[in-house]
């Protein structure tokens, strides 16, 4: 089940996988409905644009449907697609989710077992990548923390020997605890089937998508399903909505054979003369039933739902808002609704968190818990976890550094803090190692240090999407092996230069290879270059959220000093080419580490009022330092 958003010229329009005659699925559906006229009926959100909705039957497509829509760069929101695979923010670049990955479904599932010392486990799963994907996250996981998986069988539908393996398994297997990691259809398919056995004296451990079905729990499963343990998504309290879907009638849809065809389940009638069953007036009363459909005594994935819609329309209203002729999220000239894209919806997605209603985002951490920023889900960045026995959770892991990419900020002063001690290479007796290693070094350092900020200017100008310390170690293998050709062909060599003094003889080190040594030169200013044009186009983006400015600021200095230094070089004599080099070193990696780290030491610790998640996001004028 999923949500897919397109923004088209002002309009929203929401596809819901209704699958056929689900009427749980079309409850998702109707909450749609629900969510977008509540939005419309709002003076203050989206004033002066109305939200309008289409729906589609995906008919079990949502993973097709995703890549889709990703290749086409369209934003998709989902209230119920857990796997942990749609995280991939290559394969699903517009994705985002109103309900929490399986990885976490996981992790508590493993502890869950932990804690009641159940070592010894079976698994029962259905095709797909929900149950596929989530049962082999589980045996990783449980694997790290000693529970051992005894057998790990499908189930199918279709393929009776596959229930038939089960269903010996279970009667022949020494483990008294089964996880259940069934979608809520291939449960319900499993139940009715295991219940004709007399499979007794197992614990059944359910996943998310049916542990809270209390139509499930029938008389004849008492011996299956008593005592049944699992994670269940929140319940929530909506105003209105229950009302809304039990107010339902094939009159308010006539087109749909969906709905006639449910209400036709529902109330055993016919809309078509039938010998079998009674006419169909459409005016039956829907709170006579007990269904899916007609449970409102609380919300689960309706809320999520709710919340998806809710997450769009504050998107919307984010990009239209005018400040002074820019967009005070985007940090472009204004648009209007007409100019919307899909895009800029994604982007505002990003960047919205400190926008979207309480009700939206997830509640705070709870006391004995630490948060961590989600960087694949962009959508309430802050996720939740139980800090190790006898620690407490960090509070002053404060706005502006949970703001930095963590991995990257440590790469960063971790290769800053190898291009001030490359520069001790340069003094000393020259010797054939030395020459080799001080230019090798040089090159090496330099690239990692230019790589990790090119990753930051990245962060910033892909809507703050992490980027990993891989991708910056891509860069820097590039560089050794520029410096290993240039040392297998001609490596830096000692020399006596006895050209400028003729009472004098210098030792320095010759090149060997010029062309080696400004490939390697030459790369490192490349990656500048392309860093500064970069940083240079992202520096308009939210104002206090990124280090473009910043960066452009240091790439600036970085290139004038490598630039300076090509005509001192080509021009010092002797001894004083090492005192160029050095100079370089150190003034570059001065600018480097000025530049982009004392503004935020500074914030930190003397304007700490500044240090806001508010400020951050471009709520508050940025002050002059």
């Amino acid at each position: 089940s999923w949500v897919g958003v397109a923004s088209v010229k002002g309009r929203v329009a929401l596809n819901t996988a209704v699958c056929r005659w689900n009427d749980r699925e079309l409850k998702f559906a109707r909450t749609v409905i629900f969510t977008v006229e509540e939005i419309n009926r709002d003076t203050k959100l989206l004033h002066g644009v109305s939200l309008g909705y289409r729906l589609y039957n995906g008919c079990g497509m949502s993973e097709d449907i995703n890549l889709i829509l990703s290749s086409l760069s369209i934003p998709q929101v989902s209230y119920l697609s857990t796997c942990a695979c749609l995280s991939n923010k290559k394969r699903y670049p517009t994705f985002f989710r109103t309900v929490p990955s399986d990885r976490f479904q996981v992790i508590g599932l493993v502890q869950l077992m932990k804690h009641f010392d159940w070592r010894w486990v079976g698994i029962i799963y259905s095709p797909g990548l929900y149950s596929e994907e989530g049962t082999s996250e589980f045996v990783k996981e449980a694997e790290k923390e000693g529970v051992c998986v005894e057998y790990r069988l499908p189930y199918s539908k279709i393929y009776e020997n596959y229930f038939n393996t089960i269903v010996q398994t279970l009667r022949e297997s020494s483990s008294k605890v089964v996880l259940l990691f069934l979608s809520l259809s291939y449960t319900k398919s499993f139940l009715s089937e295991i219940e004709n056995y007399n499979i007794t004296g197992k614990q059944w451990v359910g996943s998310e998508s049916w542990i809270t079905q209390a139509d499930l729990a029938s008389v004849e499963r008492k011996n299956i399903l008593q005592g049944a343990i699992g994670f269940a998504l929140p319940q929530a309290s909506i105003p209105g909505l229950g009302e809304f879907l039990l107010s339902l009638k094939p009159s308010d849809e006539p087109q749909s054979a969906i709905i006639k065809a449910i209400w036709e389940t529902f109330f055993d009638c016919s809309f078509s003369p039938s010998n079998t069953s009674t006419m169909c007036t459409g005016t039956e009363d829907l709170r006579t039933v007990s269904s899916d459909y007609t449970d409102v005594a609380y919300f689960r994935a309706e809320n999520n739902v709710y919340k998806a819609v809710y997450l769009v329309a504050y998107a919307l209203h984010a990009l239209l808002q005018c400040q002074n002729g820019s967009n005070p999220t985007t940090g472009k000239p204004c648009v209007t609704k007409d100019d919307v894209q899909p895009k800029l919806v994604i982007f505002a997605c990003c960047v919205l968190p400190n926008q979207v209603p309480r009700s939206v985002c997830r509640e705070p951490c709870p006391p004995g818990t630490r948060k961590a920023i989600n960087k694949r889900r962009p959508v309430c960045c802050f996720d939740c976890f139980v800090c190790p026995e006898g620690t407490i959770s960090n509070q002053t892991n404060t706005p502006i550094v949970r703001a930095n990419n963590s991995e990257l900020s440590f790469l960063l002063l971790f290769s800053l803090k190898l291009c001030f001690l490359c520069s001790l290479t340069f003094i000393g007796r020259p010797s054939e190692w030395s020459c080799m290693l001080r230019h090798t070094a040089f090159g090496i350092t330099f690239v990692l240090c230019i790589s990790c900020v090119l990753g930051k200017t990245i962060v910033v100008l892909m809507a703050f999407r992490a980027t990993l310390p891989g991708h910056v170690l891509t860069f820097t293998l590039i560089q050794v092996v520029i410096c290993i050709l240039w040392l297998t062909i001609n490596p830096p060599f000692p020399k006596m230069n006895m050209m400028y003094y003729k009472d004098k003889i210098i030792l320095e080190c010759a090149l060997g290879s010029a062309v080696g040594f400004w490939a390697v030169l030459g790369y490192i200013g490349l990656l500048a270059l392309l860093c500064f044009i970069l940083a240079f186009l992202a520096r308009k983006l939210p104002d206090s959220f990124n280090e473009a400015k910043l960066i452009t600021f240091s790439m600036l200095i970085f290139c004038a000093v490598w630039i300076a230094f090509i005509p001192a070089y080509v021009s010092s004599p002797g001894k004083f080419t090492v005192a160029v080099e050095i100079f370089a070193i150190l003034a570059s990696s001065f600018g480097l580490l000025v530049c982009i780290f004392v503004p935020k030491c500074y914030i930190i610790i003397f304007r700490p009022d500044q240090n806001s998640k508010k400020h951050l996001m471009g709520k508050i004028p940025p002050r002059t330092l």
